[in-house]
């Protein structure tokens, strides 16, 4: 575990009542490269919205520990919004191989602690009470060990009445239902699992019952479980636009789950 920045002092101010998370999150999007700012623009509503389940179930200016974020605007997001914020990463994907240390710049001025790590393999262990909030959004559907064990030591290190907020495709969404009667139900392509030396893609999408089943395993209590359509927002932007709100009222089928999920 190797820690590549900590700043001591938050240089950039805690966004003012006149200004929304979606705005700021765009200030934010143009400190970096060139290269990602459009990926980051494109991913401003996504990013406001796990900010909004921050703020609405996290403690105030309470301590963020987020898993596999990556170079994403969460991090530097949470700062903004007056947040201790800490970033663990093994950041092996292949954005982080095809940019430079640019990319945490909108991190470092915030003051974003960095962590280094594979957190299935390595071991990844904080003081008890270290957090308030526990993040881990679109990562874990990626790992390829079981994440049990290191969840009861994440739960260890959030404080009494903190939130574990957990983000991941729904591996039985509307439309992976129909498509896959007509045999076109895969997680993900023949070429980006078959070539590359290391799979970086979905290893298991989790549904609704295996969050349940976790967060019983964690001994959390559920105390909300929603659904989002950023991944249909991609593959059929017209039809999700229409379905979007009416998907949301059941989150089984919609392409993005989250659970919250707090400590007794």
């Amino acid at each position: 575990m190797h820690t590549l920045s900590s700043a001591e002092v938050r240089l950039d101010s805690p966004v003012p009542p006149d200004v929304s998370p979606a705005q700021k999150l765009a200030e934010i999007a143009q400190e970096y490269p060139a290269a990602l700012i459009q990926r980051q623009l494109q991913d401003i509503d996504r990013m406001a919205y796990h900010l909004a389940l921050v703020q609405r179930y996290g403690k105030p200016g309470g301590r963020i520990c987020d898993i596999g974020g990556g170079v994403g605007l969460f991090s530097p997001g949470c700062a903004a919004l007056g947040f201790s914020i800490t970033l663990v990463d093994d950041f092996r994907d292949d954005v982080n191989l095809r940019t430079s240390k640019d990319a945490f710049a909108a991190h470092d001025r915030r003051g974003v602690k960095i962590i280094s790590c594979d957190v299935v393999s390595e071991s990844l262990d904080f003081p008890e009470n270290s957090f308030d909030v526990i993040t881990t959004f679109d990562s874990m559907e990626h790992w390829h060990h079981s994440p049990k064990r290191l969840f009861h030591r994440l739960k260890k290190s959030l404080a009494p009445g903190g939130v574990f907020i957990i983000g991941v495709p729904n591996c039985n969404n509307l439309r992976k239902r129909v498509t896959t009667l007509f045999g076109r139900g895969q997680w993900s392509s023949l070429q980006n699992w078959y070539e590359p030396d290391i799979f970086r893609g979905h290893v298991r999408e989790p549904s609704v019952s295996d969050l349940r089943y976790i967060c019983q395993d964690l001994d959390l209590d559920i105390v909300a479980l929603t659904g989002r359509n950023w991944l249909g927002r991609i593959s059929y932007p017209r039809l999700t636009k229409v379905t979007d709100t009416l998907l949301q009222l059941r989150p089984g089928l919609c392409s993005d789950l989250y659970v919250v999920a707090r400590k007794r």
